[in-house]
């Protein structure tokens, strides 16, 4: 671990995500501790490295089931310092989404109802697995809990996967936008609507 800490912290300014992500493909036998003590460091490149080792972890066919869980319970365990939107949307589609494809998506739920932003994000960014796996069900379900989030961040999440929701099934998006798109902010609703013809659009202003 401290020779990846080390190589993180020796990239020259300004820091390229690229780099960053590069590194962690090297460093993926680290285990959860050690993933969290990265976590608990100060520098933001580095939880970009600790979470970026998560993400590839759980994307691997061979981790093992222990480790998956592990991940998944450090991720809402952490999730103080998975703190902004690029972590959130770096972890949150494999790391909570992939792990519960086959289980209870309640967890997803209870996120969306926090009171700190980057886990309702989480909650709906999440289910961008399950939309690539062709289950749109709970991105629309959280969509609706979250439409008239306050939050920018959460309100463009929502956005971008109503949109992906949307090529999945269309119908589905243009019925939530008949019902809801005064809900969302101009952003969330732009980005749902941007696979949209011109007709389609005008029909959910």
């Amino acid at each position: 671990m401290n020779g990846f800490v080390d190589r993180l912290l020796a990239l020259p300014e300004p820091i390229r995500m690229g780099s960053v992500f590069g590194l962690a493909k090297e460093h993926l036998d680290l285990t959860p501790d050690e993933i969290e003590t990265l976590l608990d460091r100060p520098e933001r490149h580095v939880r970009v490295g600790a979470v970026s080792v998560m993400d590839k972890q759980a994307r691997r066919k061979r981790t093992p089931v222990a480790q998956r869980d592990a991940l998944y319970e450090l991720y809402l365990r952490r999730h103080d310092r998975i703190d902004d939107w690029d972590l959130v949307d770096l972890g949150a589609p494999h790391v909570l989404g992939g792990y519960l494809f086959e289980r209870s998506r309640e967890p997803l739920y209870a996120l969306a109802r926090s009171t700190f932003w980057p886990k309702r994000r989480s909650a709906i960014v999440a289910t961008l697995f399950l939309v690539r796996a062709g289950d749109v069900e709970d991105t629309f379900a959280l969509a609706e809990i979250l439409r008239g989030d306050d939050e920018r961040f959460v309100q463009t999440a929502v956005g971008g996967l109503l949109r992906e929701a949307g090529k999945r099934d269309r119908e589905r998006l243009l019925a939530f936008l008949d019902a809801y798109a005064a809900d969302l902010s101009r952003t969330a609703l732009r980005f749902a609507m941007e696979h949209l013809s011109d007709e389609e659009k005008a029909r959910c202003r």
